[in-house]
């Protein structure tokens, strides 16, 4: 077991979001993370890297124990440091190069050379297709390019695991294809994943399981194919059927 969350709580003004979630992940999963808008699936993600603190969870991670509410500074680096995330609104630099934006964490974070954090931001760009344009600044980029260069960033740091929050959300439909192209490679690569998304294609062909969410609870999870040809619960079900009526 790679990664594993237990009774994961959160609370916002009083309003539950998160009702006791728990998640095992194994080495190479890519496990889709469904449900409604409001459902508690970003902010589940959330908290396990520390961007939120939950009110109450325990995380294990490579054998390693950690309080979701009140882990140190330390652990939440140390836990940081096996991860990366992926946002919705891609959180690049305007004022920064492409190679700027993926090298920065490398000689700033990691505290490696100047060569060297080149050398592995440039192979981090390959992977994404945007080698060619390192010496670019994100308003001379795509959506569906800026989000390719925020996965460069997230692959440089050499994580086990990327949390991807609805990658694809803010994108327009012509560019959805090119960045969900650059995930289904790093599925096949073996990357671990967590995929927060309403992109049920993905779902169903590329992760091997998939998460249910609605009102902070997890209504139903396992196997992807069985999930979308004989879901078990009719919440489930009804889900699926909507999604797929009102994408035609």
């Amino acid at each position: 077991m790679m990664l594993e969350a237990k009774g994961v709580y959160k609370r916002f003004n009083g309003r539950e979001v998160l009702g006791g979630i728990d998640l095992r992940v194994e080495k190479g999963d890519v496990i889709a993370i469904l449900g409604p808008s409001g459902s508690g699936k970003t902010t589940l993600l959330r908290c396990l890297n520390f961007l939120e603190r939950a009110d109450a969870g325990e995380l294990i991670f490579d054998g390693e124990h950690y309080d979701l509410s009140s882990a140190s500074r330390r652990e939440i680096a140390r836990v940081r440091r096996k991860t990366a995330f992926v946002f919705q609104n891609y959180n690049l630099f305007l004022n920064k190069t492409v190679l700027q934006n993926v090298t920065l964490g490398l000689t700033l974070g990691a505290k490696l050379s100047k060569p060297t954090a080149r050398k592995i931001a440039v192979e981090a760009l390959e992977r994404v297709g945007m080698a060619d344009r390192l010496d670019s600044y994100p308003s001379q980029l795509s959506g569906g390019q800026q989000q390719r260069v925020a996965i460069a960033r997230g692959l440089a740091s050499n994580p086990e695991i990327i949390y991807f929050d609805e990658p694809t959300s803010a994108l327009d439909p012509e560019l959805i294809g090119e960045v969900l192209a650059v995930m289904r490679s790093l599925a096949d690569a073996g990357m671990t994943m967590l995929v927060v998304t309403h992109e049920m294609e993905f779902a169903r062909n590329v992760s091997n399981k998939v998460m249910f969410m609605e009102g902070g609870s997890v209504i139903e999870s396992g196997p992807s194919q069985a999930f979308f040809e004989n879901p078990e619960q009719a919440r489930s079900r009804e889900f699926i059927r909507t999604i797929l009526q009102a994408r035609g």
